[in-house]
């Protein structure tokens, strides 16, 4: 597989990164494995956690597994994390103080089994700390080699560029990345995001490639989600996706795949990875399977008038929010 040096780090990546929200919850250890090991032998050597999932079960127990994994080849992988959100009954507000990020690495290192963590992502901005207060502590596990690059997630450009700046006047570690929302159906990242990534030589790491599933082109109409499926489980996949303007978006991408002969999943993150700016999209699974055509997209190299068909079906997905 393809691979990419990430923003100004030393870190090079395989284009399509594998995400491990769903373990601990919809995937017990062995199916976590298994999902690894699918991705490790497709040339995956990109893993992204987090120290709060999975979502809605044990914070850290994904982690837990992807460290039980690594077990004999840790130097074979990017180990990606992020502290921010509420990660156990102490730190139940979370946040990206210097207590809160010094504590949360302590643990993640931890749990993953490992002396250093190659990325370290603050999950979300944080308005009630000082930023300065956030990135000198960011700072220091640089300088003590727990942490050989930091970046962040769900921020907004404007966020990010006063991040950049601050740490360059001060002499401190830069972001090398950011992990945005990005797909077909929430392109608000081109508006500013990607623009100011690409200028200041950030990369960009997008997460939900197949707007929770919605892109597969399983979910064909707007009655009750299926049980078991992401949008059954959450109601705030429901409440970004579940819409009229979403499923004819979706439809479009289907007769798309169709005639260029490609599943529709692998048509939405070959989109993805196309787009200027991107380093490496995120994909994930619960069951190894379904890898199968989200790891097809990283050979898949789409023609210009193909881009543009699915740029003009997805056009009324550029406006929204600033994230």
């Amino acid at each position: 597989m393809e691979r990419a040096r990430l923003g100004t780090s030393d870190l090079v990546v395989s284009r399509l990164c594998i995400g491990t929200m769903t373990f601990g919850v919809q995937c017990d250890e062995a199916t976590s494995f298994a999902i690894l090991d699918a991705a490790a032998d497709a040339g995956v050597n990109f893993i992204d956690t987090a120290d709060v999932y999975p979502a809605r079960g044990v914070p850290g127990e994904s982690e837990e597994h992807v460290g039980r994994w690594l077990r004999g080849r840790r130097d074979h992988f990017v180990v990606a994390t992020k502290c921010g959100g509420p990660a156990g009954p102490i730190d139940a507000a979370g946040g990206c103080s210097r207590t809160h990020i010094e504590r949360s690495v302590e643990g993640s290192l931890r749990r993953l089994g490992t002396d250093r963590i190659d990325l370290y992502q603050l999950h979300r901005f944080d308005r009630c700390t000082p930023v300065e207060e956030t990135l000198e502590a960011l700072d220091s596990l640089v300088r003590a080699g727990k942490v050989r690059h930091i970046g962040c997630s769900n921020w907004t450009a404007g966020a990010l560029v006063d991040a950049l700046g601050t740490s360059e006047q001060a002499g401190w570690a830069r972001f090398c990345s950011i992990q945005p929302r990005y797909n077909l159906l929430h392109r608000v990242p081109e508006q500013s995001l990607l623009p100011q990534s690409i200028e200041h030589d950030v990369g960009v790491i997008p997460y939900n490639p197949l707007a929770g599933g919605l892109l597969t082109g399983k979910h064909r109409r707007l009655d009750a989600p299926a049980e078991g499926t992401r949008f059954g489980l959450s109601p705030v996949y429901r409440d970004l996706y579940w819409q009229p303007d979403e499923f004819a978006t979706v439809a479009a991408v289907v007769a798309v795949a169709a005639r260029v002969g490609i599943d529709p999943a692998t048509l939405a993150v070959a989109w993805l990875l196309a787009r200027p700016g991107v380093t490496s999209a995120i994909i994930g699974a619960s069951r190894p399977e379904q890898l199968t055509a989200t790891l097809a997209a990283a050979g898949v190299s789409l023609d210009a008038s193909t881009i543009a068909e699915l740029d003009a079906a997805s056009v009324a997905h550029l406006d929204g929010a600033a994230l």
